[in-house]
């Protein structure tokens, strides 16, 4: 993600400058210093920090983040319960902003299955299907988890989350949402979701053909996010400042 970031802010964005990077295993001369860790980097490196890293790194960033007062754009997923707490308590120092997803298609279609819940209520079970390629490395994926949240903060049933069924030999139930993830070769992203009813199936999907769709956003939301104030921001405050 770094490097496609680096393409598209040199081919589409020429308001931004990338200052420096953060990364142990990189040797590539990509035009900017590229350091070992934040503790490396000085303190008027940047306006915004852009992160697509491994969760083992975010303690480090958020340090890094409150002590130079640097927003930070959240794209990595996979967060523990403490580490969920830590951004949040971050949040009230300097601005973040999280999202289990950057592009601006998944988050529509989070906008669409919230109204299909809602119109469809308790009539239709919900299954969430995601594919991705075979080194990544949480699952579900983080935009699994937030249709899943979306649908379930918008139906009139307290929906439980079931990631496994293979031990149990039981009939679903109606307060179940199934999520299911799929691993194998180089797929970018694909996410569906199934309103299955009686005599009628409804399906919404979308599919990211290149990780350019997720660097685009990460780009724009680091545009927004310069000089905000500190509080948490997601997709929904980019999306209504178009």
């Amino acid at each position: 993600m770094g490097r496609v970031i680096t393409r598209l802010v040199k081919e589409g964005f020429p308001e931004c400058t990338i200052s420096a990077g953060v990364d142990p295993m990189c040797t590539d001369d990509l035009g900017y210093p590229v350091y070992s860790s934040f503790k490396d980097l000085g303190p008027d490196v940047g306006d915004v920090i852009v992160d697509f890293s491994v969760v083992s790194v975010l303690g480090e960033m958020l340090d890094f983040a409150v002590s130079t007062e640097t927003p930070a754009v959240i794209c990595t997923t996979g967060y523990n319960d403490c580490q969920l707490l830590d951004i949040s308590e971050t949040s009230k120092k300097v601005a973040i902003f999280r999202s289990g997803n950057m592009s601006l298609g998944i988050n529509l279609i989070i906008k669409l299955a919230e109204t299909a819940t809602k119109v469809l209520g308790e009539n239709f079970d919900i299954e969430v299907i995601e594919a991705h390629h075979n080194q990544k490395i949480d699952a579900p994926s983080g935009t699994a988890l937030m249709i899943a949240d979306a649908i379930s903060n918008a139906s009139p049933l307290a929906l439980n989350y079931e990631f496994d069924r293979h031990s149990k030999r039981m009939k679903r139930p109606k307060n179940e949402i199934g999520i299911h993830s799929i691993r194998g070769g180089t797929i970018v992203g694909e996410h569906e979701i199934v309103f299955a009813g009686h005599d009628e199936v409804i399906r919404i999907s979308h599919s990211a053909a290149s990780k350019e769709v997720f660097a685009e956003g990460a780009v724009n939301a680091a545009i927004y996010l310069a000089g905000k104030a500190p509080g948490s921001y997601d997709m929904n405050d980019l999306l209504k400042s178009k």
